[in-house]
């Protein structure tokens, strides 16, 4: 009796009396009620075509139990929601995790599964991260009703929490790790067996040696085939139920044929076999694959870095006392404390208290700022020197900060792969192969070849995409270690090929074109005193406070100043040799001494003054110098052709006094991360192709919306994992050497390809001629990949010459 499987989820479908649904004309069966429920429901909803587009077998759905209603329905309280749950414009919007994806085709059938439920107002998933971004009107529908109907399919969902996701891409970094392992050993020890048979290099070998190397070449090649190929096969699979060929399928074509034909000859007899190009070319591939993986699983890490943003934890004011609470339990109205040097969890109103904010992850603006009773605050922003009492107006999702992480996520999903040109070319290039090998085959059939077979798999082999399959991903990673080597760290796959066709390069100020600390720029006097002194007493003011202004004369020589007090908000007093010195602001130092301050014009930065009670000192500026290339690379990038923007959220007077020393083309100032995000879509909408280039972590959603987006080495953790590339010793030059690699990278793939297919083109009527014969095939597609192989490794040299000279030619290659 035949055997039936189920039609949905592919399992036995053996149930006395069977369990069948008329579809289409058509009787199918199913393993169990619940496959035939789930099936009648895609039927009704008119998403049939998820059968026709699956390429993996769905998961079996699993009725709920009583327990795990309870747990979904816990979802819809309000204080649990607070974590994962934020209102947007119409409703409410949930990041959630969804597990039981196999292939896109499920990601087809629950968008359009879950649009169809009442109250949904979107739902989109992220194939790489498996992540789902649901907004619903709350008045429609609950929460859990929708999560339930997610579960209905046979799929899970439950509130994204980074942790996990950090676990699922670490288990496959490892997976990937062990497969690129298993294929490596397996090169090595084929290789070895493979010499010996190919080139006679141990003489009078009988039958029984070389069958037992081939043997050994078989057990060798089989772990390599089954276990590290098989992600090509499954890919493989995929590109031929949709019809739309990848590099995958001509990949897994060679690597099955090759490995089949071996062992065909290994068990039954013949002349050659093929095992070292199996593994050789399984783990040549596999090598392009990990670097890929690598930068995927580095940018993927955002759960230690929100952390540091984000708090999990509170100290929550109750009748006096203080109690460390989760931030969840955190509600509006309640009071927090919040210690010197600790992140503020929420959004609120300070209610008692007066402190300096580095508000630099939400506004760029790398001054602290003074902020007192009644002022609001934003979580982020890091305390100073003195504990504050915040009421709390927002928490948890609801946060600007959590905003903005939202707004990075959502322009990620949006944007598209680029597309590689060499899977356009192997598509339609095997296409023909699968063709003709088979017309060759039947022609030598016919004409009573005896080695019909050898011929028709000399076609294929000789014809194999592999250097083809090479050309990319050798020349990226060989690239990518040169721009390690230069401090140029490229995160994502696409950078190197995005690089070569920027137009437009946007810069933040603060931590980007400047060094994104404070700093001495200058020292006037006014009095009796001169610089030197004047510099020392200020250090022996200053080495009293732990204020960030304050740290910029810790390191100067100093005189022994007695009695300071510290005047919270306005500076220092103290005496030396019993005369009284002030230091701070110039309306504190006023307040204090006798004579009538200065007339000065307003100058950038910050200005710092010193007196005593009868005269004005010295005024000391502090501001944040410009990087030692920032002047360079500018010029560098216009004689390229490159138009410069600086967009921070710094003072506009700073921002265009900063423009104007550089010579930048144009310059926004006091730009939120909307209004960043706002420009960068702008520019993309008029045609340009964009790079930002930031250091805050207001940056990432313009970062994100740019076509590349550059961290440097100094920015927080999570801009540095969210960004196409770090460029990690901070030097601006260094991108122009990107650009110039990412040109060489191009030509040199381009070379690398234009060689696989002339190779091909030449050999393939020769194999088709019977002229080349199945080990000489191998020999000549290990020689047409290594050949690809060095070409690439040309990348990984670095430029003989450095400096601006090398850089400004750059855009001529």
């Amino acid at each position: 009796m035949t055997s039936l499987n189920c039609f949905h989820c592919g399992e036995p479908a053996d149930g006395d009396p069977p369990i069948t649904l008329e579809l289409d004309g058509q009787q199918q069966h199913f393993c169990c009620q619940g496959c035939k429920a789930v099936c009648q429901t895609i039927h009704q909803e008119g998403l049939t075509g998820f059968y026709d587009f699956r390429t993996e077998p769905a998961v079996t759905p699993r009725e709920l139990t009583r327990s795990e209603l309870e747990r979904l329905r816990e979802l819809d309280h309000p204080l649990v929601q607070q974590s994962f749950v934020a209102p947007v414009k119409g409703g409410e919007e949930a990041q959630l995790l969804i597990g039981g994806i196999t292939c896109a085709a499920c990601i087809w059938l629950l968008e359009n599964h879950m649009k169809q439920q009442p109250g949904v107002l979107s739902f989109t998933v992220n194939h790489t991260t498996q992540r789902a971004r649901l907004v619903w009107a709350k008045d429609q529908a609950r929460l859990s009703d929708l999560l339930i109907a997610i579960h209905e399919l046979g799929y899970t969902a439950r509130p994204y929490q980074a942790d996990e996701a950090e676990q699922a891409l670490k288990a496959e970094h490892r997976s990937m790790l062990i497969r690129l392992a298993v294929a490596g050993i397996g090169s090595f020890q084929s290789m070895m067996l493979a010499f010996p048979l190919y080139f006679e290099l141990i003489n009078n070998l009988s039958d029984d040696f070389i069958g037992f190397f081939r043997w050994f070449s078989l057990l060798v090649a089989t772990p390599v085939v089954l276990y590290s190929a098989r992600p090509f096969f499954r890919n493989a699979l995929r590109d031929i139920t949709s019809r739309q060929f990848t590099m995958d399928l001509p990949v897994a074509i060679a690597i099955g044929i090759a490995y089949v034909a071996s062992a065909w000859v290994t068990v039954f007899g013949g002349d050659e076999v093929y095992f070292e190009s199996v593994c050789m070319f399984t783990f040549f591939l596999l090598l392009g694959r990990y670097v890929e993986v690598q930068a995927r699983y580095r940018a993927g890490l955002t759960g230690n870095a929100l952390a540091g943003f984000q708090p999990s934890v509170a100290a929550l004011m109750r009748d006096g006392e203080t109690d460390i609470v989760p931030i969840h339990d955190i509600k509006p109205g309640d009071i927090v404390r919040i210690r010197p040097g600790e992140t503020l969890p929420v959004d609120g109103e300070i209610v008692s208290g007066e402190s300096t904010l580095n508000e630099a992850a939400l506004t760029g603006e790398y001054l602290p700022e003074t902020r007192g009773p009644g002022a609001t605050v934003h979580a982020g922003s890091v305390n100073g020197e003195n504990p504050l009492s915040v009421r709390v107006v927002r928490a948890g999702a609801q946060t600007r900060l959590s905003g903005i992480l939202r707004v990075l996520d959502r322009v990620q999903a949006e944007k598209p792969p680029v597309a590689r040109l060499a899977d356009r070319i192997a598509g339609k290039f095997i296409k023909q192969v699968l063709i003709l090998a088979p017309i060759v085959w039947g022609g030598w059939w016919l004409a009573g070849a005896d080695n019909a077979f050898d011929i028709a798999l000399a076609v294929l082999v000789v014809t194999c995409p592999c250097a083809l399959s090479l050309a990319t991903p050798t020349a990226i990673t060989a690239a990518t270690v040169r721009l390690r080597k230069l401090g140029f760290l490229p995160t994502r796959g696409h950078t190197l090929e995005s690089m070569k066709t920027i137009d437009t390069v946007v810069f933040d100020k603060t931590g980007t074109l400047t060094r994104g600390e404070l700093s001495l720029t200058d020292i006037h006097t006014y009095g009796d005193l001169d610089n030197e002194t004047c510099h020392k007493i200020a250090a022996g003011l200053e080495k009293h406070s732990e204020h960030p202004i304050a740290r910029v004369f810790h390191e100067q020589p100093s005189v022994p100043v007695t009695g300071v007090s510290n005047h919270l908000g306005g500076g220092l007093c103290g005496k030396l040799e019993g005369r009284n010195f002030y230091i701070g602001h110039k309306a504190f130092v006023a307040s204090l001494t006798k004579a009538a301050p200065p007339e000065t014009d307003t100058p950038p930065g910050m200005e710092i003054w010193l007196a005593d009670d009868e005269q004005w000192l010295a005024s000391f500026r502090l501001d944040d110098r410009i990087r030692d290339d920032a002047a360079e690379t500018i010029q560098a990038l216009q004689q390229a052709g490159i138009q410069t923007i600086l967009l921070s959220g710094d003072r506009s007077g700073h921002v265009q006094q900063v423009a104007g020393q550089l010579g930048i083309d144009r310059a926004i100032g006091e730009a939120s991360p909307e209004h960043k995000l706002s420009v960068l879509e702008e520019l993309r909408d008029q045609g340009h192709r964009v790079m930002m280039v930031g250091d805050g972590l207001n940056d990432l959603p313009s970062m994100a919306g740019a076509g590349i987006s550059v961290a440097m080495g100094t920015a927080a953790d999570l801009t540095q994992l969210k960004a196409d590339a770090v460029l990690l010793n901070g030097q601006l030059m260094q991108l122009l050497e990107a650009m110039k690699t990412s040109r060489q990278t191009r030509d040199i793939i381009r070379q690398n390809m234009a060689w696989a297919l002339v190779y091909n083109l030449l050999a393939l009527p020769l194999a088709a001629a019977g002229l080349v014969t199945p080990w000489l095939a191998a020999i000549g597609m290990s020689a047409s990949s290594l050949i690809v192989v060095l070409n690439a490794l040309r990348l990984s040299k670095p430029s003989g010459t450095s400096g601006s000279s090398q850089v400004q030619q750059a855009p001529a290659t």
